[in-house]
């Protein structure tokens, strides 16, 4: 009953959220076919200076943003095909009078070297900031120049390529993100959101390359995505409520993780999230949910369902131990709480000899995980393992391979 109730949940909240992005679609996003409208205004970068010869084009975008976004009614800011487009750090702030479809053919450019990078805007290159009824398409490619930043990667300042903050009826769709300085997308304090068509492409040794990192937002669908970073495929934090990630292909990378959650004592609550039909393939983890010790909070109702692994090193795992650092991390009372976690028909091999891995808290034992139609085998065709602590409150229907420590 619990999981039926659960069902109905993300079925309203994908009808509600289609319904918003339906009417929105219908007001605000004009097919390509139709530039010439006189309902929809272009405004071509090129026009404002742009020159897509390796320099500096970052002005001509800001002036043509500044026109699309003060337009009266529904206007596109175009950035034409076959040329590449320098930009320096850059900020696209709303809000913005009607609907903007910023159209991005050709490719954009980030700085090769890291002395071209603002101070003040070191941590993001592309910014689209409290906007509401924005799309961002085309076909077109970001092209972050992450080598560089590689080199002296930093987990505590992280960067990203491309950040959209406090963004409400979004849409991003058929667009490249490629080696990203660190988070090659990012979407923080959004609501309604649909991510499709979206290729992110970075060299597995990149360093916290995540694909898709989801802090603090609502109503959000990502699908029919190909990734493959240094880090996780799709991170999913603190703030995130009614998550959809459909028809994923994933790897390389660290797989789809929930957390890190509860660093540093802080409250991190994570509910309502779908995974649904996923390839994983030669990832260091499969469907992760991680969280420190001495956290508060809760992850819940989270459903991972229909998935395919492909020699991935750890395809279950929930580890509400997780540590990070260099210090050791010390056995505390507090911890994010994870209930209601449902695995369903998932199958493939594991590169390692445990296929299952529930390290959950000794104060705070993981609840009420269920597991359904589960095959996971070695490589070799050999038995996998499960390895379990502090879980209770265990369910099991038709065949689960490995068997459940519980059940063994």
């Amino acid at each position: 009953m619990a999981q039926v109730k659960l069902l109905l949940l993300f079925m309203l909240t994908f009808f509600l959220h289609n319904l918003c992005l339906s009417s929105h679609s219908q007001s605000s996003f004009v097919d390509t076919q139709v530039w010439s409208s006189s309902h929809h205004k272009v405004f071509n970068v090129e026009h404002f200076g742009a020159k897509g010869d390796g320099t500096d084009d970052s002005k001509a975008f800001e002036k043509a943003w500044a026109k699309a976004c003060s337009a009266s009614s529904s206007s596109i800011l175009l950035v034409p095909k076959n040329k590449k487009y320098t930009l320096k750090p850059v900020e696209f702030r709303g809000p913005c009078k009607s609907p903007v479809t910023v159209l991005i053919k050709g490719t954009l450019e980030a700085p090769s070297k890291l002395s071209d990078w603002d101070a003040n805007k070191m941590n993001t290159w592309i910014m689209f900031n409290t906007t509401k009824n924005l799309a961002v398409r085309g076909g077109g490619m970001l092209d972050g120049k992450g080598q560089v930043w590689w080199q002296k990667s930093c987990k505590i300042n992280s960067s990203m390529a491309l950040l959209f903050r406090k963004c409400k009826n979004l849409v991003v769709e058929d667009m490249t993100v490629k080696d990203g300085q660190q988070i090659h997308v990012w979407f923080r304090r959004c609501s309604n959101v649909d991510a499709s068509k979206i290729t992110i492409s970075s060299p597995d040794e990149s360093p916290n390359t995540d694909g898709i990192h989801i802090t603090d937002t609502k109503n959000i669908i990502i699908q029919n995505s190909i990734i493959g970073s240094g880090d996780d495929c799709i991170s999913i934090v603190s703030g995130s409520r009614g998550v959809i990630a459909r028809k994923i292909l994933c790897g390389p990378g660290h797989g789809i993780s929930i957390g890190s959650l509860g660093s540093n004592h802080s409250l991190a609550n994570v509910s309502d999230v779908l995974v649904d039909d996923v390839r994983l393939t030669g990832t260091t983890n499969g469907l992760r949910i991680k969280t420190w010790q001495g956290g508060r909070g809760y992850a819940k109702h989270i459903i991972f369902q229909n998935i395919v692994m492909d020699n991935v090193k750890r395809p279950i795992i929930i580890n509400q131990n997780y540590c990070d650092q260099d210090e050791p991390c010390y056995v505390q009372e507090s911890a994010v709480a994870v209930s209601r976690v449902l695995y369903k028909n998932i199958k493939g091999t594991s590169a390692s000899k445990a296929a299952i891995t529930f390290n959950c808290s000794q104060s705070i034992p993981c609840r009420h995980i269920s597991l359904q139609n589960i095959n996971l085998v070695g490589e070799d065709g050999n038995a996998s393992t499960s390895v379990c602590s502090n879980v209770v409150h265990w369910k099991q229907d038709g065949n689960v391979i490995p068997a459940p420590c519980a059940l063994n």
